[in-house]
């Protein structure tokens, strides 16, 4: 089975690809000839999910899922959120996004966040939505070099290391991506 994810980023293509079985291959963007690049112009986590599952299956005629990741962070009342990749501005830089974010917190002893990603997956015309969350808090400053975004500030409950320390499997384990993949998976194999 094909599935077409709606990204080009490599990163969360072999991440996601990692944790599906060998019978479902992840085609990207590029690999069905989509170059441009999807308007994420909604004001919601989902919203945008939706759009570029949406965008994808209308003008490409792919059955085909669409993630997006927003880091909510408690003490600045649920941002970066939907606008996470371009916190710091359009170029889109992770340093810069984490820069950013450290400054905001300097201040700030409550540093609890949550990662929340949801999948929107388009399937034999219906569409079903899958929400991942994982629980943490926003550490003074980076530490590993695995992983990628905000995975370096990340420490997720329960553990001492940041996303970036984890290698990929202890992450999927427990990630907000890795929480709606397997939503995503139960739904694929029930309905396989």
């Amino acid at each position: 089975m094909q599935l077409v994810l709606a990204s080009n980023n490599k990163n969360k293509i072999q991440e996601i690809q990692q944790l599906l079985p060998e019978n479902i291959q992840i085609l990207s963007l590029e690999d069905i000839g989509c170059y441009e690049d999807i308007p994420e112009t909604a004001d919601t986590i989902e919203g945008n999910a939706i759009l570029k599952a949406n965008y994808v299956t209308q003008k490409y005629g792919y059955d085909c899922f669409a993630d997006d990741t927003g880091l909510e962070v408690e003490a600045l009342n649920g941002a970066p959120g939907v606008y996470s990749a371009r916190y710091a501005g359009e170029q889109k830089n992770a340093d810069d996004n984490m820069d950013k974010l450290l400054v905001a917190l300097s201040e700030e002893s409550n540093r609890k966040a949550q990662f929340k990603t949801v999948i929107a997956l388009n399937i034999n015309n219906q569409q079903h939505l899958f929400t991942g969350i994982a629980k943490g808090e926003i550490t003074a400053a980076r530490k590993g070099s695995k992983g990628f975004g905000y995975d370096p500030i990340f420490k997720p409950k329960g553990y001492h290391a940041t996303f970036a320390e984890l290698d990929m499997a202890e992450k999927a384990a427990i990630s907000h991506r890795g929480i709606a993949i397997n939503l995503l998976l139960k739904h694929l194999n029930s309905a396989l």
